[in-house]
């Protein structure tokens, strides 16, 4: 364990708080937690006035910090999105408790019966960048899986994430959750980050949310086990049997809805084959929803107007309205490229061929992959899990969208009736 000279007072106390937190909640009940995740939706929805008020201040200081707009809209809370934050919680009360669930159960010769139970990780630290949303969803997620959390923003979000930590674990603790299951890192310097990440005793779990400088510094420089959540370097491929009307569809949803999350597509790969029919319209429309294309040597011939794309194009995650483009002789030089580039997240097809989308599915290795659908799916509201906490791109304990179960472990029970080992 982390000496208690090497950890500042105000972590000590947030460690401290957070394990008896934990211990705690490991043994309410599903209605009990419940109802607590009901009144923080109350309560979110009650205090509207004075989150956006605190958001304001964020938003304000992000402008003067001349901030993207993709990041802008990341960080943005308004009257829709409390009301999206507050129907998160009350879809994670309607889902079932995992806590307690017999995995498997099996009888020995000598009669012990063995148990495999799913049971809380225990303290679940977060830090993730300017989303102010996550405050709300791993909070609503760690408590209903029986964890105790420790949220810590970036300083473009701390007055929205203050005021919300503030609002949320008010509405748990009148609810009778325990003190100490919800809380915040009360700055956001450089020394609070590394306290957390180098807690060992006090945290059971780190889950980085953010760009790949966030997650590569936790990963690398964390004491305490992590989970490597979601840099979406992410593609769609347009394969030569393609229905073109789909494609068009996909393409800019997966794009231009939201371009500043980890699920956006970043890079679209064309057929040779489709690719003068295709890319002419396809570019145009991409172009008329803002969106900046960087093209290789051969979209630049069918459509000369494409910015040059470089080697770093097809690397980098833009979270921005921004797509590079490259056309390809077949399946397999998508799946090269995408094998070459891609970080894991979300990977995508449009086919009408089977025995192509099968080949795509087989190889492809991301924790999503797609047939004829935008990769804006990869998500844990998406595939009814309420909500997430990350998209874990790594493939150990937990893959794709984190909800109930991967917040969870499980420990073995045995019952005996006084057998002893010979």
């Amino acid at each position: 364990m982390m000496s208690v000279d090497e950890i500042s007072p105000k972590m000590l106390e947030l460690g401290k708080k957070a394990k008896e937190a934990a211990r705690k909640l490991a043994t309410i009940s599903e209605k009990e937690k419940n109802r607590a995740l009901l009144a923080m939706a109350d309560a979110l929805e009650k205090h509207s006035k004075r989150i956006i008020e605190e958001n304001s201040k964020d938003l304000e200081n992000g402008r003067s910090q001349g901030i993207s707009k993709a990041l802008m809209d990341r960080l943005l809370l308004n009257e829709a999105r409390i009301k999206e934050m507050a129907q998160g919680l009350r879809d994670v009360a309607k889902l079932k408790d995992p806590v307690g669930e017999v995995i498997e159960g099996w009888k020995r010769p000598n009669g012990l019966m063995i148990y495999k139970v799913r049971v809380p990780i225990g303290v679940i630290a977060m830090i993730y960048e300017a989303r102010p949303n996550v405050t709300v969803d791993a909070a609503g997620l760690c408590l209903k899986s029986g964890n105790a959390v420790i949220l810590r923003g970036s300083s473009i979000a701390f007055n929205s994430n203050s005021i919300l930590t503030e609002i949320i674990s008010e509405a748990a603790e009148s609810s009778g959750i325990p003190a100490g299951a919800i809380q915040q890192v009360p700055d956001t310097s450089r020394k609070s980050a590394e306290e957390l990440m180098r807690m060992v005793g006090y945290v059971d779990c780190l889950i980085p949310r953010g760009g790949a400088d966030l997650i590569k510094t936790v990963v690398q420089n964390a004491k305490v086990p992590t989970i490597e959540t979601g840099v979406g370097n992410d593609h769609i491929y347009v394969d030569k049997s393609a229905d073109f009307e789909k494609a068009y569809r996909i393409v800019i949803n997966a794009k231009c809805q939201r371009p500043g999350v980890c699920n956006a597509a970043e890079t679209m790969l064309v057929h040779r084959e489709i690719a003068s029919d295709f890319l002419p319209r396809m570019l145009e429309m991409l172009k008329e929803n803002g969106v900046t294309i960087y093209g290789c040597e051969e979209t630049k011939r069918i459509v000369p107007w494409v910015e040059e794309a470089t080697e770093k194009d097809w690397e980098t995650e833009y979270l921005d309205l921004k797509i590079a483009v490259k056309v390809v002789k077949d399946v397999d030089e998508a799946i090269d490229h995408i094998s070459k580039y891609g970080t894991l997240h979300t990977e995508a097809i449009i086919t009408e061929d089977y025995t192509v989308a099968q080949k795509f599915v087989s190889e492809v290795d991301a924790s999503l992959v797609l047939v004829n659908a935008s990769t804006r799916f990869n998500d844990g509201g998406q595939f009814g899990f309420g909500a997430e906490i990350g998209i874990s791109t790594q493939k150990l304990h937990a893959r794709g969208p984190m909800a109930l179960r991967e917040l969870t472990t499980y420990k073995y029970i045995a019952y005996g009736n006084g057998q002893v080992r010979e």
